[in-house]
């Protein structure tokens, strides 16, 4: 239905643009911005949209020469190309990959629709730029720098509108643009996620630029999310001494950045500093005193590291060592889950809310059944629905074949965390509360609805009654996952840190003969800790590797931020003002009666208005 309501909006818009056919709703109402700027591009150069253009492809020979020319880039997308295709054949499709000007180099596919394809001149040696083909989903990506999905009538040219295209232009270390990525089908089949498994599968190619032809340089990988280090969905700056002189969009994005930056900026411009170059992850600050996770590999100029004389021990897992509080908290949340009460582990970022979950799981009735953890941050938009779900047999263009579960589906007998669910769309906030209230996973493509038992851990860093308020997230869905409460606290919140740093150093270095100096700790205890308990953790990682048998770590050792921190531990916070106080036993009083306002209200004595505004407007 929904495709029908947009293929009669984009019918519309086209008789308004090309018929001057008088509508009531304006013509950027009916087709996306891009869309329309390239179909007026496209009729200021005199294309005739209801025609077949002329399209003259590259003899055998020519095209052998080109392709060529452009063998690194052939070579790096093909991984993609394959994975792409693996996954979307059964839904008859073709995947495509051209030059910077839209000359089509590859195209795997499927026989049928191929051979419907070749009809309109979508095959090898044919140049799709928007300038020869109109509006299309490559050669529009090309001239707007931007993905782009293009359907049905919302191509230029009539004989187009068989198509269903989603592309993205694919940038070099050096902000070239130097192909686009294209993946595309039949009008008739679904396409929602086609454009999402293209920009995943561009930023996997763009990654992978950086592999090779960067020796003697030094390579930054950056994060704002530590888990993502390491990854396509890292940051990447690469530097000739001091100067900025490649990078991919993402590091760029995390440090304020764009190409102009190349061959201009210098590191101290970008970051507070670079850290040693001993393929270690540390924590420090962009320029604009944002939090990062970096690790800086090899390069001329890097500093010296003074390796251990014994191996390392391999660091055994790591989290919030938890107080009595926390401990009570999470003895209480193992009842629920086994009660089948939904849990909600709140905290800061890197204060251990998958780890607390994962010891909830492992202390709960549920042991024995799978722990299925999903970061609904992580995944893009485009593809959560799916993820979430699952699908079936050619529900989509890029569907795998066979169809997929979905992690609702794997989690049942154990239990589904999902981590940072503030960041959950909307819409998926909705189809998630069916599942919780009816039991069942109805797979996307009309699949028959699946029973799933498990139990639901949530996690947040976030204010979700703020959401709530501000109409961003779904109040029936907060009272539905957050009956009960675990507060991880900051580490700059708990008292003795000296204590902490010696007994998480204990856990991570299995080896009496490295210790740390007392001028270390106390360094380390006096510090702020923005990245929590994963900064520490990290940190302490990085002095193992640098200490010797018998050879307390020096202060020396230590990070220049850590070094300029005052030696005197911050008093740690504390609700003790009245205020603080009242706020603190309405919240608890709130979760005691599993978020109902109006019960909290009579158990504290005062009116729900009151609770209303003093916790959701405080």
């Amino acid at each position: 239905m929904r495709q029908e309501v947009s293929s009669r909006t984009v019918l519309a818009a086209r008789k308004q643009f090309f018929q001057h056919a008088r509508q009531d709703r304006p013509l950027d109402a009916l087709v996306p911005e891009p869309i329309l700027r390239s179909w007026q591009r496209c009729q200021e150069r005199g294309l005739d949209s209801a025609a077949l253009p002329r399209l003259e492809p590259l003899t055998a020979h020519e095209l052998s020469a080109i392709a060529e020319r452009h063998e690194r880039l052939r070579r790096l997308c093909r991984p993609e190309i394959e994975s792409l295709y693996a996954d979307a054949m059964q839904t008859g499709c073709v995947v495509i990959l051209t030059d910077a000007d839209g000359l089509i180099l590859d195209a795997l596919g499927h026989a049928d629709f191929a051979a419907r394809a070749a009809q309109v001149a979508l095959r090898p040696g044919v140049l799709w730029g928007e300038s020869t083909t109109g509006t299309n989903a490559v050669g529009t990506a090309l001239v707007e720098g931007r993905p782009i999905a293009v359907h049905g009538g919302e191509h230029y040219y009539d004989p187009h509108g068989i198509l269903s295209c989603s592309a993205a232009p694919i940038l070099d270390p050096y902000g070239h643009t130097v192909g686009a990525l294209d993946l595309s089908g039949p009008a008739a089949v679904d396409h929602r996620h086609a454009l999402g498994l293209v920009r995943m599968a561009v930023a996997q190619i763009e990654h992978r630029f950086f592999d090779e032809g960067f020796g003697g340089r030094r390579v930054l990988r950056l994060q704002a999310d530590r888990a993502l280090l390491g990854t396509a969905r890292e940051g990447v700056l690469v530097f000739e001494d001091e100067r900025l002189v490649a990078a991919n969009r993402t590091g760029l994005g995390l440090v304020g950045a764009d190409w102009s930056a190349l061959g201009a900026a210098r590191a101290g411009e970008l970051l507070e500093r670079l850290p040693r170059a001993d393929g270690e992850t540390a924590a420090l600050r962009g320029a604009g005193g944002q939090p990062l996770f970096v690790r800086l590999d090899g390069g001329a100029g890097a500093s010296h590291v003074v390796r251990p004389a014994i191996p390392v021990p391999a660091p055994r897992e790591t989290g919030p060592l938890l107080g009595a509080p926390e401990r009570e908290a999470i003895g209480r949340a193992v009842r629920m889950v086994d009660a089948d009460v939904p849990v909600l582990v709140r905290g800061e970022t890197g204060t251990g809310k998958e780890l607390a979950a994962r010891e909830i799981h492992r202390l709960s009735g549920r042991a024995g059944g799978p722990f299925v953890a999903v970061n609904c941050a992580s995944i893009p938009e485009t593809l959560i629905e799916s993820e979430l779900f699952g699908y079936e047999d050619g529900a989509f263009t890029g569907a795998r074949r066979h169809g997929r579960k979905g992690l609702l589906r794997e989690a049942d007998g154990g239990v589904l965390f999902l981590d940072e669910i503030g960041d959950m769309p909307l819409a998926l906030q909705s189809r998630l509360l069916r599942v919780l209230q009816e039991r069942e996973v109805a797979p996307l493509g009309g699949g028959r609805p699946v029973k799933v038992d498990f139990a639901l851990l949530c996690a947040t860093h976030r204010d979700l009654r703020a959401l709530v308020e501000a109409g961003s997230f779904r109040q029936d869905l907060y009272f539905r996952i957050a009956h009960y409460t675990v507060e991880l606290p900051p580490l700059r919140a708990l008292a003795d840190r000296a204590v902490l740093v010696r007994a998480l150093w204990r856990r991570l270095v299995d080896d009496t003969r490295l210790t740390l100096s007392e001028g270390c700790e106390r360094r380390l205890a006096a510090y702020g800790w923005p990245g929590n308990f994963r900064q520490l953790a990290g940190t302490l990682r990085a002095l193992a590797a640098l200490a010797e048998p018998y050879r307390p770590v020096g202060e020396e050792m230590l990070p220049a931020d850590i070094l300029a921190a005052p030696t005197a531990p911050p008093a740690p916070a504390a609700a003790d003002t009245l205020d603080a106080l009242t706020v603190e036993a309405m919240r608890r009083a709130l979760d005691a009666c599993g978020g109902n306002v109006s019960q909290a209200a009579r158990r504290l004595g005062v009116n729900r208005s009151t609770l209303y505004r003093r916790l959701f407007h405080a």
